[in-house]
């Protein structure tokens, strides 16, 4: 289980250390930081596929994804006495992304390329990349490190350090890299552990929808992404899942309901049986409210359990009355998987806190709050951040 996640200086995250729990909800107003934080996760399991740079790319490159504010807010200016205004940098350009468990940690840190006479001008570059035991960096308990220079040290079974015959350069990770099994199984370990964290942003309910289309169907144990798969999700949690977990979501959301995968010559389509009806709606008959509570349903019910689960405003085109049930299947996925959820709907908050009191679920609830541009903690000190160390250049 992760305990911390760490981010620098993207967007609006100049600082922020986060502690995470079996469950934590993210909340917060409009505004406050919440997407900057969901995507600094992505940018983070991006690393593991070596995607990171490619992704800030389409950001708009580094330039548009940094702290726009000044390097220091002092107090004359947090007391209104002095206008905001630009200094002199004392640090360089730095973007980092880091986390911490009770066994690993990661850190990567980003920076303006050094390379010129390149079209590739909005790529940042590697500068540090590091990952340690323990929940904190110390250079005691250091792995793999990583310099600017490409140079790469991995500590052996003995503690003795090993240089790579390897120079990586500035826009590949050590996790896509230099992972192998038999001399480097810590990497190995760290990079299949961030490749299988899942995912799950606004769910598309349209007319065209890929969830509302029948398509050949096979064995899913995994959601996709855009639920275009919802009914070979459906019927593999029916076959190899927790079928009886199944209805009961769908019965708890839709009293005396029941969904049904029908096959159309080995094409599946969602169908909904309710009580008093004559025949089942088929999945282009669904309200989008209906629809994407199915969804929610398939991604957390998954025979195949992640290490971490990130929601993206679950509650989105939900009625308030399928706010408990899906609090409750927040609830349920927790116990196989850490959670984080980001939502700013106080009656999902509530709902979910409802039920993890009820059944002793732990759940860390994190309200974001902006103040001079800056997204921060609230209630949250430096004394009460969790230990974080990033490591110097």
């Amino acid at each position: 289980m992760l305990s911390t996640l760490a981010v620098q200086n993207y967007r609006s995250l100049r600082r922020l250390v986060l502690p995470l729990g079996p469950l934590t909800v993210v909340t917060g107003a409009n505004g406050s930081g919440k997407s900057s934080l969901y995507r600094a996760l992505r940018l983070l399991a991006d690393a593991s596929r070596n995607g990171t740079i490619a992704a800030l790319a389409r950001e708009g490159g580094l330039p548009s994804t940094l702290w726009a504010g000044p390097e220091q807010v002092g107090r004359a200016v947090r007391e209104g006495r002095y206008p905001v205004q630009g200094t002199t940098r004392s640090a360089p350009v730095a973007l980092r992304l880091g986390f911490a468990g009770d066994d690993f940690g990661y850190a990567l840190d980003l920076g303006l390329p050094s390379e010129t006479g390149t079209a590739f001008g909005l790529d940042p570059e590697i500068k540090r990349e590091c990952v340690w035991s323990g929940p904190v960096l110390r250079p005691a308990n250091l792995l793999c490190d990583r310099r600017h220079s490409g140079r790469v040290l991995t500590r052996g079974e003995d503690g003795a350090w090993s240089d790579s015959s390897y120079l990586l350069r500035p826009f590949d990770s050590v996790l896509s890299e230099l992972a192998d099994p038999r001399r480097t199984p810590e990497l190995l370990t760290v990079r299949e552990r961030m490749r299988s964290w899942r995912f799950y942003d606004h769910f598309r309910t349209d007319g065209d929808a890929p969830a509302r289309s029948a398509r050949i169907g096979t064995r899913t144990p995994v959601l996709g992404h855009d639920g275009g798969d919802l009914a070979a999700a459906l019927q593999t949690i029916r076959e190899i899942g927790d079928a009886e977990a199944l209805d009961a979501a769908v019965d708890d959301a839709f009293p005396g309901s029941r969904v049904e995968v029908a096959d159309h010559s080995g094409r599946f389509e969602v169908t909904l049986r309710q009580h008093g009806l004559l025949r089942p709606l088929g999945v282009t008959e669904l309200s989008d409210g209906t629809l994407r509570y199915l969804l929610w349903v398939a991604a957390l019910l998954t025979p195949r359990p992640p290490e971490l689960l990130v929601l993206n405003e679950p509650e989105t085109s939900l009625h308030p009355d399928l706010l408990p049930p899906l609090a409750r299947l927040v609830a349920a996925a927790a116990t196989r998987s850490q959670v984080i959820a980001v939502s700013h709907s106080r009656p999902l908050i509530a709902a979910v806190e409802a039920v993890t009191a009820e059944q002793r679920i732990g759940v860390h609830t994190v309200q974001l709050i902006k103040e001079f541009g800056e997204t921060t903690i609230v209630g949250q000190g430096r004394l009460d951040e969790p230990a974080w160390h990033w490591p110097d250049r």
